[in-house]
């Protein structure tokens, strides 16, 4: 057989060994992978997998000199998809797609795929998040994870998890029983964070404290991430729990900011044992430095969302301690802003303005986001071709409306089980910067969040054109008699 037909051959024998892989299928399993220097140097083409997964495939064009590569990904010994095989320099997709491809057959071929993957570097085991050692009894577990771990049709999100855990857990010995016990809301939150800093083509270091530093050739900048928990005492453990329109204005004019403040300010208060605060110590002098928060101060019933999903107005008035208003005049819509003094609740007051404290003028911006949720990662999963069988995934929210006359979201409502369907940990992604800050954070650093500044006394936006303001989620358990019906609706 001469060399031509013998590799044409090859070639048509290999599309046995390996498929096309949805990109996000392949963005959950190598969400730690990519290098930031990679939003510049290449253009991802193609995404393959071998059955099961075991091997992974990627084509992409090198930005530099225009033509294209592939890289064969295996699972190193903690368990990451990592880079194991690469070649370069062909001159169209096409036939980067079929040695890669061959090159997927001959180590399938082999059966060495274990050894094919490690990198020599591992220093960790494999860390297993859902793993409840003996001495743990159930009353110990938090709720939400004893949900996450128990529902059936929680299995995306537990796939999601998994994936990502082998990259944040092993760097904290304490991760895996806080998020199974006391700190869920925050670990959660955490690797939410984690897995939205690398969709921004970050590299992201685990760090003592601040929590995170981020870096790319562009920037480099450090996160503290923190939350908003339950009171246990004090003036604001009496929840107001608003039904009437009238009783949320107020919640979100003085309740909501002050259980804000409260957070934040300790995180501008904390210093470690030599006297230097988050801003002070080496990782972050002379940089951007940023506080991350979501709320969990109240969890949600099967009668009643999480406040979450509309909170976030107040932490802004808190920032930047000021309320607006608007009303239409001649058909024009006009905004009014007014400034807010303190904000007062069952007796306690604080101060308005976060960023006019004194000290907050080392706090860059303050990061928001009401998607750290076990339903994100659901989602995340489903659209990644992890739904549980019996299941249906359905998303309703509000996503940014580009009307200029606009004063509420535009509603809408999605299957998240259609194969159409994409979504991003950073679509709902909120950054308010800081007017005073001392080293003040790029907007490009997170480029695809929404970025919120006061210029000339008025509240400004930039606001990608698919953010959500606010979503939830619904996960339906099929009959056999519904799962009939949708089928019958989808043929």
């Amino acid at each position: 057989m001469g060399e031509a037909k013998r590799r044409r051959e090859n070639e048509r024998r290999a599309e046995a060994f390996s498929k096309p892989m949805k990109r996000a299928r392949f963005n959950i399993l190598t969400t730690g992978t990519r290098h930031s220097k990679t939003a510049f140097m290449c253009e991802e083409v193609s995404w393959w997998a071998s059955e099961g997964d075991e091997l992974l495939g990627l084509v992409a064009r090198d930005t530099t000199d225009n033509d294209y590569l592939w890289m064969v990904l295996a699972r190193d010994k903690i368990g990451r998809f990592r880079c194991a095989s690469l070649r370069t320099d062909f001159r169209d997709p096409v036939h980067a797609e079929k040695k890669l491809r061959v090159e997927m057959m001959e180590i399938i071929e082999k059966g060495e795929i274990e050894e094919f993957g490690e990198q020599g570097d591992e220093t960790n085991s494999p860390l297993d998040p859902f793993y409840i050692p003996p001495n743990l009894t159930d009353d110990k577990l938090h709720p939400y994870f004893r949900m996450l771990a128990d529902e059936p049709g929680r299995a995306p999100a537990r796939k999601v998890i998994s994936e990502l855990a082998l990259w944040l857990a092993p760097k904290d010995p304490h991760f895996v029983r806080e998020f199974q016990t006391t700190g869920f809301d925050q670990r959660l939150w955490e690797l939410f964070l984690w897995a939205a800093f690398r969709e921004f083509f970050l590299d992201v270091e685990q760090l003592e404290a601040p929590d995170f530093r981020c870096r790319s050739p562009l920037i480099d900048f450090t996160v503290e991430a923190t939350t908003v928990a339950p009171s246990e005492g004090g003036a604001l453990q009496e929840h107001p729990n608003p039904k009437t329109p009238e009783e949320r204005e107020a919640f979100l004019r003085d309740y909501m900011p002050m259980k804000f403040g409260g957070p934040l300010t300790s995180k501008l208060e904390k210093a470690n044992k030599a006297g230097q605060r988050y801003w002070e110590r080496e990782e972050s002098k002379g940089k951007p430095f940023a506080i991350a928060i979501a709320d969990f101060h109240k969890m949600a019933t099967e009668d009643e969302l999480g406040p979450m999903t509309y909170t976030q107005s107040a932490l802004w008035q808190y920032l930047y301690g000021s309320r607006v208003t608007w009303h239409f005049k001649e058909e024009q819509l006009i905004i009014d802003s007014h400034k807010i003094g303190e904000h007062e609740y069952n007796g306690k007051k604080i101060p308005s303005g976060f960023f006019d404290l004194p000290d907050a003028e080392n706090v860059s911006a303050v990061i928001f986001s009401n998607a750290g949720t076990i339903a994100k990662f659901d989602r995340m999963g489903v659209a990644a071709g992890y739904g549980a069988p019996g299941y249906g995934y359905f998303r309703l929210g509000l996503k940014y409306n580009p009307d200029p006359k606009a004063v509420v979201g535009e509603a809408f409502k999605v299957d998240v089980s259609d194969p159409d369907y994409e979504e991003y940990w950073t679509q709902e992604i909120q950054v308010f910067h800081n007017p005073n800050a001392k080293h003040p954070l790029p907007f490009e650093a997170l480029l695809g969040a929404a970025h919120h500044y006061f210029e000339d006394g008025q509240l400004q936006s930039l606001t990608p054109h698919d953010a959500v303001l606010s979503s939830f989620s619904m996960l339906i358990k099929y009959t056999d008699s519904e799962k009939s019906a949708a089928a019958k609706a989808k043929g």
